[in-house]
C-alpha cells in the first residue's frame, strides 16, 4: 500500500506464477523418460527441467510496473529514445533519470548499463541498445541481439541481483523481425540459466498483447514444461539453436585450436585432404587457426578428395542456409498454389504429403521460392517416416518438374528426407512420364527407384493408403471417375482445393 492507502500498482514478482506453473493437464503425466523417448530417439537440446522452468515468468503487462531488482529498458545510443517502453519507464522513474543517464555518455549496439530505479519499485535499470535490422545483415543483428540479453544477464550476475524483468529488446521502430528476435532472447536466457542458474531466481518476460501469441508459442521449444513437451517441441526448433551459450553460430567463422600453434602436425596431410582428424582436444588449449579455406574445401569436393564426414558436414551446412533463408522469406505465392499439402496417414501410420503437379505452373514461377517451400513445409514431417503422392493427373507440358530441379531439390535436402522417404505413389501416369522417372531414378539419383510406385487407378492407392486419409482435388476425382469407373466419386474432395 502507499502512504495514502491506495492499492499499489506495482507487481511484484514473487506473485506472478512461473512459466513451470502453466503446465497444462495434458503435460501432467507421470510418463517416464524410457516410455516417451525410445532408445535411439534424439532429444532436444533444450532438455525438460523442472528447476529452469520455475525461475521463468511470462507476463502480460508493463515492464516498469514490475517488482523486481532490476528492469531493462531498450533505447537507442544515445540513450533518448521514444518508446512505449522507454516513456513509461521514464514517466515513473521521475526526472533524476534523465540527468543520472546524461552520465553514461551514451551506450553502443548490444552493450548493457546500469542505473539506479529511482521512482520505480525495481531497484536497478538496465539500458541496452538492439540493433537495426536489415536482412542482408542479418548475421551481425543476430550477434548484437544476442550480446543484449548476455550482457544484460552478465550484468545482473556481477551486481548478484535476484530478479530481473526484460522488456522486448527488439523494438518495432527497429525493424527486427518479431519470431527471429524471440528465439534468440529464449535460448540465450535458456542458455544462461543453465550455466549460471544458481545465481539467479526469477527471470520475467514482460510482454504487450501483440508480443503474447509468439512468446507463448516458441517458450515450449526452449523450456518445455513436460517430457512429452520436449518430444513434441523438437522438430520445431531452427536450424541455428546457437552454441552452448546460446550465441549464433557461423560455420565459417570458427576457430579450432592446435595443440601445438605453429608446430608441424603429424596429421597436417590427412587434415588437408580429409578433414578427417579427431577434434575431441578442441577447447583445451590457449592458440587458434581457422577452420580451413572454405573455397579450398569446396574445391576438394569437386575433385573427390573429401572424406564421407566432410561432405556430410558441408551438405548440413549447405541445407541449414536453405533453411534459415526459407523461414525468412515470403512465400505466401507459392502456398497459395496448394500444390504440396499434409493430409492423412498410410495403412501404416505414415504422414501422408500430397503433390498436385497440375498446379505448378512451372513457367510461371520461381523455382528456387518453389525449393525453399518445399523445405519450409518439409522440415519437421521428414523428421519422421513419411510418403509422397503425386497426382500426375492432367498434366501439361508446363507442369512438369525438368530433372535438373529435381536433382537440384534432392542434392539440397537433408538426408533424413531420403531416409525417412518409403514410398511415392505416382498416380495417373503416361508412358513418357513413366520412361523419365525411370532414367531418373537410374541415371541422377541413387536409392529412390524401389520406392516409386506408378498408381494407374485410385483403386490401387487405396491398397496403401485409405480415401479418408487424403484429400483428392476435385479434378483428380473426375477424372478417375471417367477413366476407370463412376463408383469413385463416391469419396470426398478437399473443401479448401
Amino acid at each position: 500500500m502507499d502512504p495514502l492507502g491506495a492499492p499499489s500498482q506495482f507487481v511484484d514478482v514473487d506473485t506472478l506464477p512461473s512459466w513451470g506453473d502453466s503446465c497444462e493437464d495434458e503435460f501432467n503425466s507421470s510418463d517416464t523418460t524410457a516410455e516417451i523417448f525410445q532408445e535411439d530417439t534424439v532429444r532436444s537440446p533444450f532438455l525438460y527441467n523442472k528447476d529452469i522452468n520455475g525461475k521463468v515468468v511470462l507476463w502480460k503487462g508493463d515492464v516498469a510496473l514490475l517488482n523486481c531488482t532490476a528492469i531493462v529498458n531498450t533505447s537507442n545510443e544515445s540513450l533518448t529514445d521514444k518508446n512505449p517502453v522507454s516513456e513509461s519507464i521514464f514517466m515513473l522513474a521521475g526526472p533524476d533519470l534523465k540527468e543520472d543517464l546524461q552520465k553514461l555518455k551514451g551506450c553502443r549496439t548490444g552493450e548493457a548499463k546500469l542505473t539506479k530505479g529511482f521512482n520505480l519499485a525495481a531497484r536497478f535499470i538496465i539500458h541496452t541498445v538492439g540493433p537495426k535490422y536489415k536482412s542482408r545483415y542479418r548475421t551481425a543483428a543476430e550477434s548484437s541481439l544476442y550480446s543484449c540479453y548476455r550482457n544484460v544477464l552478465q550484468l545482473a550476475k556481477e551486481q548478484s541481483m535476484s530478479s530481473v524483468g526484460f522488456c522486448v529488446i527488439n523494438s518495432a521502430k527497429r525493424g527486427y523481425p518479431l519470431e527471429d528476435a524471440t528465439h534468440i532472447a529464449l535460448r540465450t536466457v535458456r542458455r544462461f540459466l543453465e550455466i549460471h542458474g544458481e545465481t539467479i531466481e526469477k527471470v520475467v518476460f514482460a510482454v504487450s498483447d501483440l508480443e503474447e501469441a509468439t512468446y507463448q508459442k516458441l517458450l515450449p521449444l526452449y523450456f518445455p514444461r513436460s517430457l512429452k513437451e520436449e518430444n513434441r517441441s523438437l522438430p520445431y526448433l531452427p536450424a541455428d539453436i546457437g552454441n552452448a551459450e546460446g550465441e549464433p553460430v557461423v560455420p565459417e567463422r570458427q576457430i579450432r585450436i592446435s595443440e601445438k600453434p605453429g608446430a608441424p602436425d603429424d596429421n597436417q596431410e590427412e587434415e588437408d585432404e580429409g578433414l578427417g582428424v579427431d577434434l575431441s582436444f578442441i577447447g583445451s588449449h590457449a592458440f587458434a587457426r581457422m577452420e580451413g579455406d572454405i573455397d579450398k574445401q569446396r574445391k576438394l569436393i569437386l575433385q573427390g578428395q573429401l572424406s564421407e564426414a566432410a561432405l556430410q558436414k558441408q551438405h548440413q551446412r549447405n541445407y541449414n542456409r536453405w533453411l534459415c533463408q526459407a523461414r525468412s522469406e515470403d512465400l505466401s505465392d507459392i502456398a497459395s498454389l496448394k500444390a504440396l499439402y499434409q493430409t492423412g496417414v498410410d495403412n501404416c501410420g505414415r504422414t501422408v504429403m500430397v503433390v498436385v503437379g497440375r498446379n505448378i505452373p512451372v513457367t510461371l514461377i520461381d523455382m528456387d521460392k518453389a525449393l525453399l517451400y518445399f523445405i519450409h513445409v518439409m522440415d519437421h514431417i521428414a523428421v519422421k517416416e513419411y510418403v509422397l503422392v503425386y497426382f500426375h493427373t492432367l498434366t501439361s507440358e508446363y507442369n512438369h518438374l525438368d530433372s535438373d530441379f529435381l536433382k537440384k531439390l534432392y542434392d539440397v535436402v537433408d538426408v533424413k528426407y531420403k531416409r525417412n522417404l518409403k514410398a511415392v505413389y505416382f498416380v495417373h501416369p503416361t508412358f513418357r512420364s513413366k520412361v523419365s522417372t525411370w532414367f531418373f531414378t537410374t541415371f541422377s539419383v541413387s536409392g529412390l527407384k524401389d520406392k516409386i510406385h506408378h498408381v494407374d487407378s485410385l483403386h490401387q492407392l487405396f491398397s496403401a493408403i485409405s480415401p479418408e486419409q487424403i484429400d483428392f482435388p476435385p479434378f483428380v476425382l473426375e477424372y478417375d471417375a471417367r477413366e476407370n469407373g463412376p463408383h469413385y466419386t463416391s469419396y470426398p474432395p478437399s473443401p479448401d482445393l
